[in-house]
């Protein structure tokens, strides 16, 4: 038998927060390692804790869900990230995936869709509320145009890539020479 998934939750509403614990502890493959009720409690409950996963809701005070999935990506924690929101604003959703969020539910959606995105997210997988994901297709046509407009992009090697998502990251050149084990 696996070891239960283990989450933390992120909420600055403690009745959003008590119905996600009350989903959750019903389904036994899954463990709650703890909860926050604000950005920076959130941020030192993943840092102590390294659940698989964590639910952030995007607004919170202190921190908001997206400056914490930025401070767990420069702190290169292992925990996946789940933004639960209320807002389906196609601006801040690209701005959570652009941050290496892997999942984004709406929150009119958390009940029936929380269990199965924590374990898309725990499994290396992407998991998007189907009402928002014609975002993804966004996405993708905006790179494909990027790249008929920028050709330059589309000759960059796979390595190359890897080292702009880097630099749009705000790495440094040895954050990634350090990652990539390269010299500088």
């Amino acid at each position: 038998m696996n070891p239960p998934l283990t989450v933390a939750i992120v909420d600055d509403h403690p009745v959003f927060r008590g119905g996600l614990r009350y989903i959750i502890e019903g389904d036994p493959t899954v463990t709650i390692v703890g909860e926050a009720g604000n950005g920076p409690e959130g941020l030192a409950l993943i840092q102590e804790r390294k659940p698989q996963v964590a639910l952030l809701d995007i607004e919170m005070p202190g921190l908001s869900g997206l400056e914490v999935a930025k401070q767990v990506q420069a702190l290169e924690l292992p925990t996946r990230l789940v933004i639960l929101t209320m807002h389906g604003d196609e601006a801040i959703f690209n701005t959570a995936m652009d941050l290496g969020v892997y999942g984004y539910v709406l929150k009119e959606n958390a009940a029936a869709d929380v269990i199965a995105c924590m374990q898309a997210v725990a499994s290396g997988q992407y998991y998007i509320s189907p009402t928002i994901s014609g975002y993804l297709l966004n996405r993708s046509r905006k790179r494909e145009k990027a790249l008929h407009a920028e050709p330059a992009l589309a000759t960059l090697t796979p390595a190359e890539w890897r080292i702009l998502r880097f630099i749009a990251a705000n790495k440094t050149s040895k954050q990634i020479s350090d990652v990539l084990c390269i010299s500088q």
